[in-house]
C-alpha cells in the first residue's frame, strides 16, 4: 500500500497563529502544577467520560524522573475516576517494559500500585480501522482497549527523540499500538533491518494515523489533559537517561480537541524567549515534529485555532504568548490574577 505514497513536507516550519484558518476549539489552562490543578483541568472536560474509563498515561521506565507525579494521579483516580483504569502497552524496544512480565515489575517499581493497571496487549491485539489514512487502512492495538467506554489521554508533554515532541497525539498513537505489531507498523519499513528507519514527516503521519484509529473508536467519549512540567527534550521512554530539563514548567491544559491542545502547548513553547525555548524548538524542528499538527488538521482531527480559558483568573481568555510571558514568575492565587513583584 505504501510504495507510491509520499510523506508531506514542512514538519520543520512553524506556522504562526495569525496564518492559520478554520474554527476555534476551547482549551483550558491552570498554572497549578499540583493535584488540585490536575483536578481543576480535568473537571472542565470530564462530562464526556462515562462508564469504564481508560486512563492512558506514561508510567515510565524504571525510576524515570519526569513522569506525571503519582500522587497527582492517585488523587484524580480516587476523587474522580472510581471506574478508571490506567492503561498501557508493552514497548517495541527492549527495556523495562518490553514484555508483560517485566512491564508489571516496572509498574510496581515505579509506584503505580494505587489503581488497576491494564497492559492492553497482554492478552493479544485487535485491529482498528484508520479512516482516511494514506499509510494504513487499520492499526494494531492492544486488545483490551475494546473493553472501555471512554478514554482520558493524561499526557506528560515533553520532547521526543523521534517525534520532536510528545503530546496527546504521541501518547495515544504510540501508547495504544501494541508492542510488537502496531509499533512496528509505525516505526519500521517492512523488510528493513533497522527497526527505527522511519523518521521525520513519514513517522509523524504514521503515528498520527494510529492515534486517529483510537480517537475515532471512542468518538465523543474522549478527553485530553496535558501537563507541561519537567519537559526534557527526551521522552519518558528514556527514563534515567533523559536529557536534563531546561525548559521551564508551564501548567496544565485540558480540552476535548486533541489537535488544539497539542497545538496550544507547542505555541506556548514557541512564544518563550529564544534562549529559553531553544532546546525544545531545536528538538521539534530537527525531527520535523510539527508535521504532527498539520497532518492532524488534514485528517480532520481538530482545530489549529483555539481560545484558552484561564482557570486561575475567573475564566478570562488568555493567549499562548501571555502564558509564556510569565513562565517562571510566581503566581499569587488570590482570585485577581496577580504575579509577585
Amino acid at each position: 500500500m505504501t510504495e507510491s505514497i509520499a510523506p508531506g513536507v514542512g514538519g520543520n516550519v512553524y506556522i504562526p497563529y495569525n496564518e492559520r484558518t478554520g474554527g476555534e476549539s476551547v482549551v483550558y489552562f491552570t498554572r497549578a502544577l499540583t493535584p488540585e490543578g490536575l483536578l481543576k483541568a480535568y473537571d472542565q472536560v470530564s462530562d464526556v467520560l462515562t462508564g469504564k474509563v481508560a486512563v492512558k498515561l506514561h508510567t515510565g521506565e524504571p525510576h524515570g524522573p519526569n513522569i506525571i507525579p503519582r500522587p497527582w494521579v492517585k488523587e484524580l483516580m480516587g476523587k474522580r475516576l472510581e471506574n478508571g483504569v490506567i492503561v498501557e502497552t508493552n514497548t517495541y524496544y527492549e527495556g523495562g517494559r518490553h514484555n508483560t512480565e517485566v512491564h508489571r515489575k516496572t509498574i510496581q517499581e515505579n509506584g503505580w500500585t494505587f489503581a488497576p493497571v491494564d497492559i492492553m496487549d497482554a492478552e493479544g491485539t485487535t485491529m482498528l480501522p484508520v479512516h482516511g489514512g494514506k499509510w494504513f487502512e487499520e492499526m494494531s492495538m492492544g486488545k483490551s482497549l475494546l473493553g472501555y467506554d471512554s478514554f482520558l489521554a493524561l499526557t506528560h508533554f515533553k520532547g521526543h527523540s523521534k517525534g520532536g515532541f510528545g503530546g496527546a497525539n504521541k501518547n495515544i498513537g504510540i501508547g495504544c499500538a501494541d508492542g510488537q505489531v502496531g509499533k512496528k507498523m509505525i516505526h519500521t519499513t517492512p523488510g528493513s533491518s533497522d527497526m527505527w528507519d522511519i523518521s521525520e514527516e513519514e513517522f509523524m503521519e504514521r503515528m498520527t494515523e494510529s492515534a486517529k484509529a483510537a480517537v475515532d473508536h471512542f468518538g465523543r467519549s474522549i478527553a485530553f489533559v496535558n501537563a507541561m512540567r519537567n519537559m526534557s527534550v527526551s521522552c519518558d521512554c528514556e527514563g534515567v537517561e533523559a536529557q536534563p530539563v531546561v525548559t521551564p514548567d508551564v501548567g496544565i491544559l485540558s480540552s476535548l480537541d486533541m489537535l488544539a491542545i497539542d497545538q496550544a502547548c507547542v505555541d506556548i513553547i514557541y512564544a518563550m524567549p529564544p534562549d529559553v525555548r531553544h532546546d525544545m524548538v531545536e528538538r521539534i524542528e530537527s525531527r520535523h515534529g510539527l508535521r504532527q499538527l498539520t497532518y492532524m488538521a488534514e485528517l480532520g482531527m481538530g482545530n489549529v485555532r483555539y481560545k484558552i480559558i484561564d482557570l486561575d483568573n475567573d475564566g478570562k481568555e488568555i493567549t499562548a504568548a501571555e502564558i509564556a510571558a510569565h513562565v517562571g514568575d510566581a503566581w499569587i492565587d488570590d482570585g485577581q490574577g496577580h504575579y509577585a513583584d
